[in-house]
Parts: structure tokens; C-alpha cells; sequence
């Protein structure tokens, strides 16, 4: 669509939002990826807001994705929650992929909370490791490509460091002080919907990758055009396979219910970190 189709879709979508909050300025925004809705439930006085509801909004079809913007307190912060996002393997341009980024860049968030359910590619990592996200792959089209929206961030942003050094660093205190070690690495996105061959596995895992997913990047990368700072967090859901032995195919069932396993450690860290801000 045409930049000024696209941005009074934004501008329409944050002002209904606003309206619903009441005007409250969220300090951040969570994004919760396959089997981690459940985070949500953690909110307090929410105000819930479907989708499809909101002008212009696209609806989520994922597995374990719920569609709803949930606004109220965490950890003594205001916040909005994003139960299930967009991608592109639903079939939706990465305008849309990336839509509520910037709608949350309207409504004033400083930071963005992005969380996924992850292949685990590095033979290190077991299933249910959390991997702090250090840097990504993304092999998806750049959601930046076209017109630069200039009233957003510049035509070229720097990508040296992407996600907060500072917020991962609380991440691990807090990780410290609630018992548990975190796993860190860089986190390639290809675009889906079909998981990875094992030729594919051990391609991406001699460029670098440690974890293997289907969405986070784009979002990453509109939030970072538009000066929001980003922690990044992997649910290692299952091992992703290296050899074609069919007794260990992945089932995107398995990857929410073992997404579901984390959630209450997921739930703690964030909220640790958030409670810092």
C-alpha cells in the first residue's frame, strides 16, 4: 500500500488503542511468540483489546498465537502485551508483519520485550534453555525496503547493536538471582512455514546461528528504525535436526506445549527486568 494509506492506518490503530487505555503511556511492550501467551495472565487490571477489533489490523492465525493487545500493570509498570503476533509465512506483507511496532512506537513505549519459540541449532542447548538473543540472521525480505518513513527514524540505521546491552545485562542478574542460567546467542529467522532441512540446519549453523526460527527480526528491526530499544529471548522448544532420521520430526504442537513448560521462568524474567526500568 501507499505510504499515506500505510500511515494513517497507523496513526488511526494508535488512536483507538489510546482511547481504550484511557491516554496512559505504556513504558514498554511485550511480544509473546508460540505458547507464551500465558504471560499475559500475569497482567493486572487488564484492558483487553482483540485484533481484530482495531482498524486496520490484520488477525493472527498462528498456532498458540490468541490476537490481543492486553494493556495494565507488570511488575509495577504499565505495559501492553501482544498475545501472538503476524508473519509473513500467514501470507501478510511485511507492512502488516510490522504494523503494531509502530503504532507502539506511537503510544510511547521505550522498550520492546520480543520473545520465540526457537529450534535449538547450537549442540549445546537442551529444550527449554532460554537463550538470551545477542544479535540475529534475518533472512526474511527487509521490512524497510520502500519508502522511508521519515516521521519514524532515518533511511539507514545502524544495526551494530541491536539488542540492549543494559537490558541484557539485567536479564542475567536477574536470571542469577532466581536460580537459573541463560543460554546466549544470535538467532536466524528464515521465513517458514516449513522447519528447517538438515542440509539447512547445518548451513545455518556454520554461519553462526544457535537458534532457528520463523518471525522476531522483522519487528527487531522496525523497532530499532524507530529508536525503541529491544531485549530478545528464545524459548528453545526443540533440537533442531542435523541428520534426516525420521523418529525425531518436529511438531509445532510439541514447540507450543514445551513453549507453555517455560512460561512461568519467561514470566520472571521479564518482569525482573522490567521492574528496573
Amino acid at each position: 500500500m501507499e505510504p499515506k494509506e500505510y500511515l494513517e492506518i497507523i496513526h488511526g490503530a494508535a488512536s483507538y488503542i489510546k482511547e481504550k487505555i484511557n491516554g496512559r503511556q505504556p513504558v514498554a511492550a511485550v511480544i509473546l511468540g508460540s505458547g507464551l501467551g500465558k504471560i499475559a495472565e500475569r497482567i493486572e487490571n487488564p484492558s483487553i483489546i482483540p485484533y481484530k477489533e482495531i482498524p486496520g489490523f490484520p488477525v493472527s492465525t498462528a498456532i498458540g498465537h490468541k490476537g490481543n493487545f492486553i494493556a495494565g500493570d507488570f511488575a509495577g509498570k504499565f505495559i501492553i502485551a501482544m498475545q501472538g503476533r503476524f508473519h509473513p509465512y500467514e501470507g501478510y506483507p511485511m507492512q502488516l508483519v510490522t504494523l503494531p511496532i509502530r503504532v507502539l512506537k506511537l503510544l510511547g513505549i521505550e522498550a520492546l520485550f520480543v520473545s520465540n519459540a526457537a529450534g535449538g541449532c547450537n549442540p549445546d542447548f537442551r529444550i527449554g534453555d532460554l537463550m538470551i538473543i545477542k544479535d540475529h540472521i534475518n533472512l526474511h525480505t527487509n521490512p524497510l525496503i520502500g519508502q522511508n518513513l521519515d516521521e519514524f527514524g532515518p533511511r539507514f540505521p545502524d544495526m551494530t547493536a541491536v539488542y540492549d546491552p543494559i537490558l541484557i545485562a539485567k536479564a542475567e542478574s536477574v536470571a542469577t538471582e532466581m536460580g537459573f542460567s541463560l543460554q546466549k546467542g544470535v538467532y536466524l529467522s528464515s521465513s517458514g512455514p516449513t522447519y528447517e532441512t538438515p542440509a539447512e540446519v547445518r548451513f545455518y549453523r556454520a554461519i553462526g546461528a544457535d537458534a532457528l526460527g520463523m518471525s522476531t527480526t522483522p519487528e527487531v528491526i522496525v523497532a530499532r528504525h524507530c529508536g525503541i530499544r529491544v531485549f530478545g529471548i528464545s524459548v528453545i522448544t526443540n533440537i533442531s535436526n542435523t541428520d534426516t532420521v525420521s523418529k525425531v520430526l518436529n511438531d509445532a504442537e510439541d514447540v507450543v506445549k514445551a513453549a507453555d513448560s517455560a512460561a512461568e521462568k519467561m514470566s520472571g524474567l521479564i518482569s525482573g527486568i522490567i521492574a528496573s526500568m
